[in-house]
């Protein structure tokens, strides 16, 4: 048997992935340093980790169970055992004489039984018969009381996961709903062509792929594989790094990614690699497009932020102002952008200048998300402080410090309304995704929540508004994709997918939502009569 530490960490680092746990497994995949190992991760199950305890667990418990002859104590198992039970010291010898002493006791009171009935051996011989018979009759009632135990144990420990029950007027019917399989992993991340119905997957397997759901297509959707590989010895190997972020330019003609293996990539829309971008030492979390569509914009974890030329593959300009890694970009305009950190600050940058514009200081913890609005005026962040805060550019302060989440904020979402949108008439409106299951809409002029969004019952990881404003999709671990009026608060679609929900996205007419999952699926959801 061969166990070594990079196997270990590897499926440590796989299980905080699969829990949720983003920040924890990003920080244990850098200490650990999952990327420098050779380990191909789209070999590994989901939930490998938790399967092989159960293994050990069974061993301990059939260790416990069995005599040195093979046969089990008592003609049955033992009761199960916790997994802190079983790595405790002296577990099977501890559990083993207890059964023991417990065999001898029954054995005892049976022989003192036997000797109180042994003037009358055929009555006793009689009646051992239905004893027996009631003896074999509760052995299946005691081991049935164990596996109802552990039944009752896990749906303790999950009973806020106990799915929802989907009001059948609100539930997308299968028809509605189709679902895209062809990743070998998790699905990170989605996103919809600007001006196609082309919906772009980034994933744990070293792909990204573009599936095509052009109703003019022939043979229903089809997928281009994208496969992210790095040179070795001459020759393109497969880089076996997660695909972290992707983003159509503005007409939609090119498709950017991120990976773990700390390359961007440039690719056209028919699944062509145009240009690849290295220079950050390490992972790359975010990517933007600028409007003008020359420029993107990379995120890594070596704490600087990168301006590409998207023509000739060039880095513009490396911004290394952050004292952590960088989480998050977002461009203020062509040239300007504010990146977030887990150093707790924000920094406006501008290309040619050679220290930040702008810096914001005021979370205490991790800033996972920035968005600028729509008009540039504003910068909504927020950060595992569980605040959210608007922030100007006029003042230092943030102008509101906005605090009603009970845990995390994951992400944030601006909706297309107020001025530089098409609804211009509409009140500006921002939405925040947390780790408390909640969904809320803020009206930010006047810095309140209008709406608390309560359906979920697992940590939401995205969120996003339809192109006109009236709706809301969210998707959470709870395999929910939930689609809400904006203006009542009221959920007006749902959907329940195969796994837990990492991305969901709007194509540009408003009529599709798609949704990337944790079991490598990704579904697209028809939201015409």
């Amino acid at each position: 048997m061969s166990i070594t530490s990079d196997e270990v960490n590897f499926l440590v680092y796989r299980y905080l992935q699969e829990s949720g746990f983003s920040h924890s497994a990003f920080t244990f995949g850098i200490e650990s340093h999952i990327s420098q190992s050779n380990i191909n991760g789209t070999l590994v199950p989901p939930a490998a980790l938790i399967s092989i305890l159960q293994k050990g667990l069974q061993y301990v418990e059939a260790e416990i169970s069995i005599n040195e002859d093979g046969t089990v104590f008592d003609g049955r198992p033992i009761e199960s055992l916790s997994l802190i039970d079983a790595v405790m010291p002296d577990v099977v010898q501890t559990r083993q004489q207890a059964f023991r002493e417990k065999l001898a006791q029954q054995q005892a009171s049976a022989a003192a039984a036997a000797a109180a009935t042994a003037a009358a051996a055929t009555a006793t011989a009689a009646a051992a018969t239905p004893a027996a018979a009631v003896s074999q009759q509760n052995t299946p009632k005691n081991g049935e009381a164990t596996v109802n135990g552990e039944e009752n144990g896990a749906h303790a420990i999950n009973n806020h996961s106990k799915p929802m029950e989907i009001d059948g007027e609100v539930e997308i019917p299968p028809n509605k709903a189709t679902v895209l399989r062809g990743h070998e992993s998790e699905v990170f991340i989605c996103a919809w062509n600007p001006v196609s119905d082309l919906l772009a997957s980034g994933s744990g397997d070293s792909t990204a792929r573009i599936w095509n759901l052009n109703e003019n297509s022939n043979g229903g959707s089809t997928q281009l594989v994208l496969r992210h590989c790095i040179r070795e010895g001459g020759h393109d190997v497969p880089s076996n790094k997660d695909v972290t972020s992707l983003d159509w330019n503005s007409d939609g003609t090119l498709l950017a990614t991120g990976s773990y293996d700390g390359f961007a990539r440039i690719w056209t829309e028919d699944g062509n690699l145009a240009s690849t971008l290295g220079q950050h030492k390490g992972p790359i979390f975010a990517l933007k497009w600028n409007k003008k569509g020359n420029y993107i914009l990379s995120a890594g974890v070596d704490k600087t932020t990168i301006i590409w030329d998207a023509h000739t593959g060039e880095a513009k300009q490396q911004f290394p102002f952050h004292s952590a890694p960088a989480l998050d970009v977002d461009w203020q305009n062509n040239t300007t952008f504010a990146s977030c950190s887990t150093d707790m600050c924000i920094h406006v940058c501008r290309l040619g200048c050679d220290r930040p514009v702008k810096t914001f200081q005021g979370h205490t913890n991790e800033v996972n998300a920035i968005k600028w609005d729509p008009s540039g005026m504003l910068l909504a962040s927020c950060s595992d402080d569980m605040t959210l805060k608007i922030w100007s550019m006029k003042q230092d302060a943030c102008v509101h410090d906005l605090q009603a989440h009970s845990k995390e904020i994951y992400t944030i979402k601006w909706g297309p309304t107020g001025p530089a949108t098409s609804n211009p008439s509409s009140n500006i409106m921002l939405a925040s995704a947390s780790f408390d299951s909640t969904v809320r809409l803020w009206d930010v002029e006047r810095g309140v929540c209008i709406h608390t969004l309560t359906k979920h019952q697992e940590p939401v990881y995205s969120v996003a508004f339809s192109p006109d404003g009236k709706y809301l999709a969210s998707g959470s671990f709870d395999k929910c994709v939930h689609i809400w009026n904006t203006q009542s608060g009221s959920l007006v679609h749902s959907y329940r997918g195969t796994g837990g929900i990492f991305e969901v996205c709007w194509n540009a007419r408003g009529d599709k939502v798609g949704a990337s999952a944790s079991d490598g699926s990704v579904c697209v959801l028809d939201l015409r009569k």
